[in-house]
């Protein structure tokens, strides 16, 4: 998905043969209705790819590795990002793609407007104390530092706990030790602005249901297509879970 929203950001639509099929998907994609513009790729095995008899493919580092080679192989111009995690990554790949695509100029008004964005928002929080957040969700997984979420964080007036505690990337949520962390609020993902799909999950996991946070429904909801993005489209993320964590700042 990051490779199709930053695509569709910067290419003229001549210059877009087909995207991913998930682009087309809303609880995915932060594109989806104009991704809908566009064929789309039913698989992402190299023939399904080649089928478009593409100049350039994008993929990412986590692309099968026999996929690349087949890929390779065919003589295909590939570029393949592996940096995801902080919007710094975010404005590397802008750059890299729009050089590609001879949109460098595109690629720059973009980054600009993005630090613009950020810079607005980090001056609304100039000062605030940051809210405790934990990530939580039916999985008994949470995100650390060196993550997506660590980097919303950053920009959102947050206090990760999880990477408070030293867990780093992905791990396994600490059953008991998560009790200790006192965590403010809980960011979840979910498709309904209230959160009742994901809260009867996390009801059904003991340690999650005795948070003080989870007891008195202190919950950000943020759409599933935004918050797994590692494109642009993650600021808006930053300033849904700002609004959400620090009201104060935008009245």
């Amino acid at each position: 998905m990051g490779t199709d929203e930053l695509l569709l950001a910067l290419a003229d639509p001549g210059q877009i043969a087909a995207l991913s099929h998930i682009a087309q998907d809303g609880r995915f994609s932060a594109v989806a209705a104009e991704a809908k513009r566009f064929p789309a790729i039913k698989d992402s095995d190299a023939e399904s790819v080649l089928r478009f008899r593409p100049d350039l493919v994008l993929a990412a580092s986590f692309t099968r590795p026999e996929t690349l080679a087949l890929l390779r192989r065919a003589g295909v111009r590939l570029v393949v990002l592996d940096r995801f995690d902080t919007l710094e990554d975010v404005y590397a790949s802008l750059r890299l793609l729009g050089h590609e695509l001879g949109q460098e100029a595109r690629a720059e008004a973009l980054i600009a407007q993005c630090r613009a964005r950020v810079q607005t928002l980090a001056d609304r929080l100039k000062g605030a104390r940051p809210v405790r957040v934990l990530t939580a969700g039916a999985y008994p997984f949470t995100a650390g530092s060196g993550t997506t979420f660590q980097d919303l964080c950053d920009h959102a007036g947050a206090l990760n706990v999880a990477a408070e505690a030293g867990l780093k990337g992905h791990a396994p949520t600490p059953s008991e030790k998560v009790l200790t962390w006192n965590a403010e609020a809980l960011v979840v993902t979910g498709d309904r602005p209230d959160g009742a799909d994901i809260r009867a999950r996390l009801a059904a996991i003991p340690h999650y249901r005795a948070l003080p946070a989870f007891k008195a429904g202190r919950f950000v909801v943020i759409p599933g297509a935004l918050m797994s993005s590692v494109s642009h489209h993650r600021i808006e993320v930053y300033e849904r879970l700002a609004r959400a964590l620090h009201p104060e700042r935008f009245r």
